[in-house]
């Protein structure tokens, strides 16, 4: 009779050690095991050894450090104006007959805009003219009298009384000429005033009357505008005064052309501050040539004051969001972030000058480059689309 363990010894396989486990099992198993075991062993030692992974970026997100002309100056604000802007009035009283030219018509000097009823001012420049042709008459009579009486005193066959009459009556008869002639100016200006005509090249910008107006000297008729220079009327503080010289070059941007510069040149500066704001008025001539810019819109720039070479990187290349300014640098495969000591800003160009920390040539990252941990491999590809990939 087979004698049996008791109850509570028995031992299942399944809970013996590892080791008695491994003795029970086939060979063929073990050697399974074992190359498990080892192939585990090279996984792990191959990803502790495996490089970084290297950060690849596009051309736009780095700059170099280089040399450049740097402009600074006092800021200003103001509004465009046309250097010419002619508000045309009407001369004389009468009835609107005929408009010639509409808003937004170019025009050259001399051109017609507007007829008025000139059916009154001919009669009386009709009037004035036989007025002139009567007293040049009677001026010539005058003065034959005046010539044949000097004859006969000369020859003693009139008195000196008689004389002294026909160069009264000349002088009269030539006052009269004059007037007669002055009257008629006059008529003619009165006439001609009834053409309303372009006083010089430029753009209709307003007309504010209408034909069969009744019209009365004095009323608004047109607007014409010289778009082909204009000026920039604007304030800069007080304290930049010294700053500002004339002829200084200006360099500003207006609403509604966010992407594009304007220049143009410091003409008049005023001789004293205004007392509420202590600012002090400029005005800068800008040429137009493109007629571009128009009048009345709001422009932001600066005088150019100072121009020097100078060491500048753009402002999207700086951090100032800690206690000094830094750049994040590629140097030598890998990204390094360096402090650096700025200078004078160019607000035209958005470049600022660097006066420690760079050299001249150094790559900076730009943008969200900027975050790239320091340290981290980093290559810059060809094209920016290999970035993307």
């Amino acid at each position: 009779m087979t004698s049996r363990a008791p109850e509570g010894s028995r031992i299942h396989d399944h809970a013996l050690p590892f080791s008695l486990t491994l003795k029970k099992m086939p060979r063929h198993t073990l050697t399974f095991v074992a190359l498990l075991a080892l192939a585990a062993c090279g996984r792990k030692s191959d990803t502790s050894s495996a490089a970084p992974t290297v950060v690849l970026v596009g051309p736009e997100a780095v700059v170099v450090a280089d040399i450049s002309m740097l402009s600074t100056g006092p800021a200003l604000s103001g509004t465009l104006v046309a250097e010419r802007t002619a508000a045309i009035r009407a001369e004389v009283a009468g009835q609107v007959m005929a408009i010639m030219r509409e808003p937004g018509d170019r025009v050259t000097a001399g051109d017609v805009l507007a007829r008025i009823d000139d059916r009154a001012i001919a009669d009386a420049w009709l009037s004035a003219r036989s007025g002139v042709t009567q007293a040049e008459l009677a001026a010539d009579i005058a003065k034959r009298e005046l010539e044949r009486a000097t004859r006969l005193s000369g020859a003693g066959a009139i008195s000196d009384r008689d004389l002294e009459n026909t160069r009264r009556a000349n002088l009269a008869a030539q006052a009269q000429f004059e007037d007669a002639k002055a009257r008629l100016a006059q008529a003619q200006k009165q006439k001609d005033a009834t053409v309303v005509k372009a006083p010089y090249a430029g753009i209709v910008a307003e007309r504010t009357v209408n034909a069969g107006d009744i019209v009365a000297p004095g009323a608004p008729l047109f607007t014409v505008v010289d778009p082909s220079t204009m000026r920039l009327e604007a304030n800069i503080p007080a304290s930049a005064l010294g700053a500002v010289k004339l002829g200084a070059l200006v360099t500003f941007s207006v609403t509604g052309y966010p992407d594009r510069r304007f220049k143009g040149a410091i003409a008049h500066i005023a001789p004293s501050a205004d007392a509420a704001t202590r600012q002090v008025r400029v005005i800068a001539r800008i040429p137009n040539a493109g007629s571009g810019l128009v009048a009345g819109l709001f422009a932001e720039g600066r005088v150019s004051s100072t121009m020097r070479e100078a060491l500048t990187v753009p402002l999207s290349a700086v951090d100032q969001r800690g206690i000094r300014p830094a750049v994040t640098r590629l140097k030598g495969g890998k990204v390094e972030r360096v402090e650096v000591t700025l200078g004078a800003r160019d607000e035209a160009t958005e470049r600022v000058e660097i006066t420690a920390g760079i050299a001249r040539g150094d790559t900076l990252l730009v943008g969200a480059a900027l975050g790239i941990t320091p340290g981290t491999p980093l290559r810059v590809s060809v094209t920016s689309d290999n970035a993307k990939h």
